[in-house]
């Protein structure tokens, strides 16, 4: 069984689908959620599905540094092994990546390449497209730059505000994220290099 650890700072709506798409599955549990915003909804979601919270305001810290060797260290604590940003509004330095190589992966609204940052919803209405979605990737140094493990699109449909196709988007991303989880516990997606590796299960 592969333990995950999520990261999360607002409502916690891909954290849900996570407790609630993986409930039963043997290959794969929730052991903590970590969150760096006290009060923040998500805690009160994970209460309500039985998986342990942290809370490491990170505005106590001196130093992104100092707040990720916290992190690590609660992360390690409860044996995570794998890490999954849900709606995490920050970015992690070297030394957590360092801690889990080729093991944090992020879901982002948007395409790929494209609208990278915070808004990607807004933005690609700003831009536009008749196409948006969202991304699961690999989390890296860069800002949304690491490899691609899986997408999927949404139409812009005509009358689409931010909050319409946000909430489309935010079906996608509950649907897949689940997936892309259960084909990690399974062992059938790994990174190696910069490159991602999908298989038939081990």
């Amino acid at each position: 069984m592969i333990r995950f650890g999520v990261l999360a700072s607002g409502g916690g709506s891909n954290f849900q689908a996570l407790a609630d798409g993986l409930r039963g599955d043997s290959n794969a549990k929730l052991s903590v959620v970590v969150c760096n915003v006290p009060g923040a909804k998500v805690i009160d979601r994970a209460s309500a599905a039985g998986v342990p919270s942290v809370v490491l305001d990170h505005k106590t810290f001196t130093s992104r540094e100092a707040f990720d060797e916290k992190l690590v260290a609660t992360l390690k604590e409860h044996g995570v092994e794998w890490v999954c940003l849900a709606g995490y509004m920050r970015l992690v330095t070297p030394i957590f990546l360092r801690a889990f190589p080729g093991r944090v992966i992020n879901i982002h609204p948007a395409l790929l390449p494209a609208f990278p940052g915070m808004h990607g919803v807004r933005q690609a209405i700003n831009a536009g497209v008749k196409i948006a979605g969202c991304t699961i990737h690999f989390v890296d140094e860069g800002m949304d730059t690491g490899p691609i493990i899986a997408q999927a699109a949404v139409p812009v449909l005509p009358g689409d505000d931010e909050s319409k196709l946000g909430a489309r988007i935010q079906i996608e991303e509950h649907r897949l994220y689940v997936k892309v989880v259960k084909d990690i516990a399974a062992g059938r997606l790994s990174l190696e290099g910069r490159k991602v590796s999908l298989r038939d299960a081990l």
